[in-house]
Formats: structure tokens, C-alpha cells, sequence
């Protein structure tokens, strides 16, 4: 049996778009904040079951603090070549409760509720591109593939990073199912790299009225480690340092004796992830009477956009001009677990999921009319890649 035509393929997601929006509505109401385990995996649960009930091999990967992590596999038998490593998190930036201030709702074309783009959504166009191309296929998929669903993406990825670095080093590409860019659905070939550093100063405690002399404040020497924080942004090349959190001191009538800064660092390419490490560990402290420390490091490396990845984006191009549009590419500064494979040299492109805006905020939404494309260029990509 042959493969519908592109055209044909896009009209069959046409037909189901009630059905992937039905999904998308049970997905969301599936609370599942980073943070609560039972939670996430309520939430694996269920998608265990869905993706099962395709023919999908499920496995668990289990972690300590955060939930489990789901791989389900589609092998056909005889099939040799890689298979293609479908990307995404079941976790969301909401706590639980959110679902009663943010309803899920279907209103002007979207769909709304916390989580729905980022990546319910993108959840749910591969559950039914998968069951479409079943259906084509005779209950076979034309090719291998992999999806996993991690469960702490949006907490950094420490308990999945090996498990996703593993798969995706025996794979053909991998497709994430993050959010596209903008409301036209640009596809993602670029994205910072980002980490976290602490710094820690340490003055000499002293009565502010009695022995003000005395003491060395370490929030002044933090303020003067700021500033000189502040000389190594450099928007042109992609490299900001934002000191977002700061703490100090104890009561006010004390000379500060400790300061804290938490840094969030972005950088385009892995040579300035080295180079602004090296620039911090190296700083010194104004006040020889007061000492400094930093730690940290950038722990979710650049998605560059190399030849692999720019093939990918010309693969995926060529498809959505079949398909009757025009497919843009974006650069951007957040970043996903893509960066992890990316890093590795597998093809890779992002921001295969839904269309829409909002995303960790009260208007997060998915633009209903996009999902049939998003879900035939996925699954076109799937077949050529």
C-alpha cells in the first residue's frame, strides 16, 4: 500500500482536527507541574496507554525526584535503518490548582489552558500523526521511531539528559515537538545554550553605629561584582548575563557579612560558553578585605545551527511548500532539550509542535486552524528524514 500524497495527507488531518483538539482538551486538564511526581505521572500514565494502544513498545525510565520518563518505540520487523527520535516533556511550569484559574477552553479559533502550547499540544500531534501513519501503512510504520517524554524539561533536564543523549545518538534525526516560533511557524535552528552561576561574597560582620569602621559590607562588594558582570554582555554576539535574584545581610543595623548573586548566562555557541566561564571564575574582589566565590556552570549547551541541522530546516522547507506555504526558520534564546542533541552532531530541528503564543502565561493558547499542517509537515518529515 502506497503512502497518501502530501495533499492527501494534510486533508486527513483536516478531517481529524476535532479529534486532535480533543486530546489536546484532556492533555492540559492533566495537571503536571516539574515539580510534583505523582502528578507528571498521572500524566505518563495516560499517555502510556494512548501510545500503547497504537502498538507502541513503552518503557519506563524512572527517576528519583522527578517522574517517570516514557520512551514508547514503533520498530517495524526487518526494518534496519535508524530510527527518527521524536523530542518532548509531559512537565509544565504550573502548579497544581492552575487548571481552576486557567480553564481549558475551545474560544476565537484557539485552544486555551496552562501547558497547552508548551507542549501539550505538541504531545498530541504526535499521538495522532503516529495513528495516521498506522492507518496508511497497514498497521506499520514505514520507518522506526522513538518518542520520548520526559518529565523535568522544564527544570533542566538533570534526571533525563543521559537518557535523551543516549537515544539520540542512535538516531537518524531527531524531531522536537516544542512549540514553532511565532504566530507564522517558524521552525527553530538556533537556540542559546544556557546556565546558571552563583556568587557568594564574604565581608566582616560589625554594629553599623558602633563599629561601622569595623566591618566590610559584602553587599557593596557584591554591587561592585555586579557591575563588572554587567561589562560582559554582548548583545551582537548573543551573550547576556542577567543577575536576577540577589540576597544579603541580616538585620540593618549590621555591617553585611554575606551577599548572594544568582546569574542566568546565555550564549549562542559553545566558544562563549567557555569564554564567559573562564571570565567569571576569574573575577576578583574589589575589597581585599572581602572574599568571593563562583559556582555553576552552562549546563544546557547551544543549538547551533550547523549543516546538520540546516538540512533538516531545508528538508522540512521543501515539505511546507508542498503542502502550500512558506516555512520560516527562527533563532532563539531559550532553550530545549534539542540543545542536548544538537550538541552531539544528530540532526536536529525544533520547534515542530504547535502554533500559538502565551506560553507560562495566562494566554497561552494554540491556533486550531495550524494543527493539520503542523501534523502533516511531522509527519513528512518523518517519512524523508
Amino acid at each position: 500500500m502506497s503512502l497518501p500524497s502530501p495533499a492527501e495527507q494534510l486533508r486527513h488531518f483536516r478531517k481529524q482536527q476535532p479529534r486532535i483538539v480533543e486530546t489536546i482538551r484532556q492533555l492540559v486538564e492533566i495537571e503536571s507541574p516539574s515539580d510534583l511526581k505523582a502528578a507528571v505521572d498521572r500524566m505518563g500514565a495516560v499517555l502510556a496507554s494512548r501510545f500503547g494502544e497504537l502498538g507502541g513498545r513503552v518503557r519506563i525510565h524512572s527517576a528519583d525526584k522527578f517522574g517517570k520518563h516514557l520512551r514508547i518505540d514503533f520498530r517495524p520487523r526487518g526494518n534496519k535503518i535508524k530510527p527518527v527520535l521524536l523530542l518532548g516533556h509531559m512537565d509544565t511550569v504550573y502548579p497544581i490548582g492552575t487548571i481552576s484559574k486557567m480553564p481549558c477552553r475551545v474560544s476565537k479559533g484557539r485552544v486555551w489552558g496552562p501547558g497547552v502550547l508548551d507542549m501539550k499540544a505538541g504531545i498530541a500531534l504526535a499521538l495522532h500523526v503516529i495513528e495516521a501513519m498506522l492507518e496508511w501503512n497497514n498497521g506499520k510504520l514505514t520507518r522506526p521511531v522513538t518518542l520520548l517524554l520526559v518529565s523535568d524539561e522544564e527544570v533542566g533536564s538533570a534526571s533525563s539528559r543521559a537518557t535523551t543523549e543516549k537515544l539520540a545518538r542512535d538516531a537518524a534525526a531527531v524531531l522536537v515537538l516544542e512549540p514553532a516560533y511565532g504566530l507564522h511557524g517558524a521552525v527553530k535552528t538556533a537556540r542559546k545554550g544556557l546556565g546558571e552561576y552563583t556568587l557568594q561574597v564574604t565581608g566582616v560582620a560589625a554594629h553599623s553605629g558602633l563599629d561601622f569602621e569595623k566591618g566590610q559590607s559584602a553587599i557593596i562588594e557584591l554591587a561592585h561584582q555586579i557591575l563588572e558582570i554587567s561589562k560582559l554582555v554582548d548583545p551582537k554576539s548573543g551573550v547576556t548575563l542577567n543577575v536576577g535574584k540577589i540576597s544579603g545581610g541580616t538585620r540593618v543595623n549590621v555591617v553585611p557579612a554575606t551577599a548572594t548573586a544568582t546569574i542566568d548566562v546565555r550564549v549562542a555557541c559553545a566558544k562563549d560558553a567557555a569564554d564567559i566561564d573562564r571570565k567569571l571564575h576569574a573575577l576578583k574582589p574589589f575589597n581585599p578585605q572581602c572574599s568571593i566565590s563562583i559556582a555553576g556552570q552552562v549546563n544546557r549547551p547551544p543549538l547551533e545551527r550547523m549543516e546538520a541541522v540546516a538540512g533538516l530546516y531545508f528538508k522540512a522547507r521543501d515539505l511546507a511548500r508542498g503542502l502550500g506555504w512558506d516555512l520560516d526558520e527562527a533563532a532563539v534564546g531559550g532553550g530545549s532539550d534539542g540543545n542536548f542533541t544538537a550538541a552531539l552532531g544528530v540532526p536536529t530541528l525544533d520547534g515542530l509542535g504547535a502554533v500559538g503564543e502565551g506560553a507560562h502565561a495566562e494566554h497561552e493558547s494554540v491556533v486550531i486552524s495550524e494543527l493539520p499542517r503542523r501534523a502533516a509537515l511531522l509527519a513528512g518529515l518523518i517519512q524523508v528524514v
